[in-house]
């Protein structure tokens, strides 16, 4: 099994199952990373154990399931339905297929493949006014809350251009078993870069936590003056997250995430006060008071044990450290110009002639803004060869063909077979 290709997930499974196995962490603080019961680590260990790291990869794995329901059944299902029962709920069509057509399936399969195929639409349950108290998580790093709160955080001695105050946006993370401030910093809003700088900093920090709780940055918060690409922020930071492999959740109301709003409440009251007595009046020094002394300060104060001990945050693997200005990027698609230029922003972008992989019209390349504010063109797992031009590039009547690792130069003789080849007769039975 040496030769095996594991994914990161099995990879950082083994990680993880190698540490409980060396007795440097206990079968439950592994189930938790893994999400896991400990009946099933103690089993994965034993596995391991008998037949190697294989043991982590499951039996079925590339192969179809057992018990996956056959295309042509589903299609069959799905006919009959459209045809005898369109206005009928999934249940009773799910009894119909059952009684007349010798089709079994459960409500859920039926209800399923009805909403893919539109002839049903999922229904969401009206929120309820109640809310009853969630208990925290058992284990530091298993899930932070996160969000900004803009406030006139150095009440009037932070001012713009003109004189008047100005409001900053603070960022912050709490953990949810511990109360503890685990990061906070003023940025200008809560756009993504504020936010990719925030999370690519505390995964250097502490590691991968387990979980994220945020609210939908909706509108909100786009009403505030400061505030920017809520929408786009939410689509970068999923897939940042997911690269990761932290579970984000995102809450429908302030009251589902209430420590962190209840944090900065606390600090509305607090750090504005204490910003004051040591006439810290910009952000810059505002960052590095909350790092050296407020943060170390408040955690000592309001900060409670956790449940269970140990820290259950993912280290990073060296692949990901590598990769951490790639994955905290903004990420934009577009098209590769038959002249094999690149659009955007307004500028104009021309690839070379030699890139590390094969580039032909048309294709979509990524582009990455990194946290620095460099460009890179990504396509294929690769960063390509760019030149910045001053203006559009006039059309030329011949573009090449694609681009590849060397110079398409090559010239076919003048008594190369296929220039005196006709059709009919170049060739002979015998080939």
């Amino acid at each position: 099994m040496a030769s095996t290709r594991f994914t990161n997930e099995e990879r950082e499974k083994i990680t993880i199952l190698n540490l409980a196995i060396a007795g440097k962490i206990t079968n439950a603080h592994a189930a938790k990373q893994l999400h896991l019961s400990v009946r099933q680590v103690q089993r994965t260990k034993a596995n391991i154990r008998k037949v190697g790291l294989s043991g982590i990869v499951h039996g079925l794995k590339g192969k179809p399931g057992n018990h996956r329901i056959l295309e042509a059944t589903k299609e069959t299902a799905l006919s009959l339905i459209k045809e005898k029962y369109t206005d009928f709920r999934p249940t009773f069509a799910t009894e119909k297929l059952q009684e007349h057509h010798d089709i079994s399936l459960s409500e859920e399969t039926t209800r399923r493949w009805m909403i893919q195929s539109g002839l049903w639409k999922a229904r969401t349950k009206k929120q309820s006014t109640y809310r009853s108290w969630r208990p925290r998580k058992d284990y530091f790093g298993e899930l932070q809350q996160f969000d900004g709160s803009y406030h006139l955080w150095f009440e009037n001695s932070f001012v713009d251009e003109k004189g008047n105050p100005m409001e900053v946006c603070l960022l912050a993370s709490i953990d949810d078993a511990t109360g503890k401030i685990t990061k906070a910093g003023f940025a200008a809003n809560e756009g993504v870069h504020a936010v990719f700088t925030f999370w690519k900093e505390y995964i250097e920090e502490y590691g991968k936590p387990l979980g994220i709780y945020l609210d939908k940055f909706s509108t909100y918060k786009i009403n505030h003056k400061s505030a920017v690409d809520n929408s786009e922020l939410m689509t970068q930071f999923q897939r940042a997250m997911k690269t990761i492999g932290s579970a984000l959740i995102t809450a429908n109301s302030p009251e589902a995430k209430g420590r962190v709003e209840r944090l900065f409440q606390t600090l509305q009251d607090r750090l504005v006060k204490e910003l004051r007595l040591v006439n810290i009046n910009t952000p810059e020094d505002g960052n590095k008071f909350l790092k050296e002394i407020f943060i170390p300060k408040f955690n000592e104060k309001f900060a409670v044990e956790a449940t269970k001990e140990g820290d259950v945050h993912k280290q990073l693997f060296k692949e990901e450290k590598r990769n951490l200005d790639h994955i905290f990027s903004i990420h934009e698609t577009r098209r590769i110009n038959l002249d094999f230029t690149v659009q955007f922003k307004n500028n104009w972008y021309q690839l070379a002639e030699i890139q590390p992989t094969t580039v032909r019209a048309k294709e979509k390349v990524v582009i990455e803004t990194w946290l620095d504010g460099s460009m890179h063109f990504s396509l294929k797992e690769h960063y390509l060869n760019v030149i910045a031009l001053p203006k559009r590039p006039k059309k030329e009547k011949i573009n090449p063909i694609i681009l590849t690792t060397h110079k398409l130069n090559h010239k076919p003789s003048s008594n190369h077979v296929w220039k005196n080849f006709k059709f009919g007769k170049g060739l002979t039975s015998e080939g």
